[in-house]
């Protein structure tokens, strides 16, 4: 008695097109405007300048609150005299030179603490130790071991990148799959190519979480610390700038440097974090 199962005959059925079904969806031309981001966005700042203005003409107290158009006037002459400008120069200099610093910290102290016990150790100790304290409350020791000056400024702000990051970055790294790492080390990777190499590709979505926090705090530090250096000193950039016109009650300037504070955040945000994540982790498929 044979066991082999009878061998069906294959065949194939042909399928008519149906009728009337058109397979591309057409979207009005307002729909598709509608798809764009930055227009998304824009009608949300439009509305929210919308009641600003209907807020300050409410009040009507220029000094408690100008109005939006009292404030992008003067806005636009900060600009036309340069002030603006250059003391938003000075600050983003010092900020660029604390982020940079505390990204290589950050590096180094996560590269040792996946690559030995006394690495971990040290980054848990740390970041427990440190990660709640506040900038902020740095600066007055800063202010004695590095004095009235840029040296100062960089110090807390290095407090400020540091911990954010390295969390973040280490966290990402555990989160590697053994798969991926025994690849690496079937490659002959070890140490800081591995970490290179392996690691830090995939936890890179992780790493530009920190690297936004990181930069949220140290700007928002920065703003804060300057307010700080302008009653000591008088010296500053952007912080110092609303300070000084706080003290001499041109309440439309100093919203104008809140303003700028908030225009370098949406840059920063959407030309440098979301074009790096569009060129990498979701090209890459890693985040949707």
């Amino acid at each position: 008695m044979s066991l082999t199962p009878p061998v069906r005959e294959e065949y194939e059925l042909p399928l008519a097109p149906l009728p009337g079904l058109t397979l591309e969806r057409q979207f009005s031309l307002p729909r598709r405007i509608w798809q764009q981001g930055w227009i998304r966005k824009g009608v949300i700042l439009l509305l929210l300048a919308l009641i600003w203005e209907a807020i300050g003409r409410w009040q009507n107290n220029d000094l408690l609150l100008p109005t939006f158009d009292q404030t992008a006037q003067a806005f636009v002459e900060g600009l036309a005299s340069g002030e603006l400008v250059n003391k938003t120069w000075l600050s983003l200099q010092v900020l660029l030179k604390a982020y940079l610093l505390g990204i290589a910290a950050a590096f180094v102290l996560t590269t040792l603490a996946v690559s030995t016990q006394f690495g971990r150790d040290l980054l848990g100790t740390l970041t427990s130790m440190l990660n709640p304290l506040p900038a902020i409350a740095l600066l007055p020791i800063a202010l004695l071991w590095f004095g009235l000056g840029e040296g100062s400024l960089i110090f807390v702000l290095v407090h400020s990148v540091l911990w954010a990051l390295a969390v973040n970055t280490y966290a990402g790294f555990l989160g590697v799959s053994d798969t991926l790492r025994m690849a690496g080390r079937n490659y002959g990777l070890r140490g800081l190519s591995f970490v290179l190499q392996v690691l830090v590709p995939a936890a890179l979505p992780s790493i530009l979480a920190g690297l936004r926090i990181g930069w949220a705090f140290a700007w928002r530090t920065l703003i804060a610390a300057e307010l700080v250096f302008g009653a000591t000193s008088g010296k500053g950039g952007l912080g110092w700038y609303i300070f000084q016109n706080r003290n001499e009650l041109y309440t439309d300037k100093v919203f104008a440097g809140l303003a700028m504070v908030i225009i370098i955040g949406l840059l920063v945000e959407n030309l440098v974090f979301n074009t790096l994540e569009r060129v990498t982790v979701k090209k890459w498929g890693m985040q949707r």
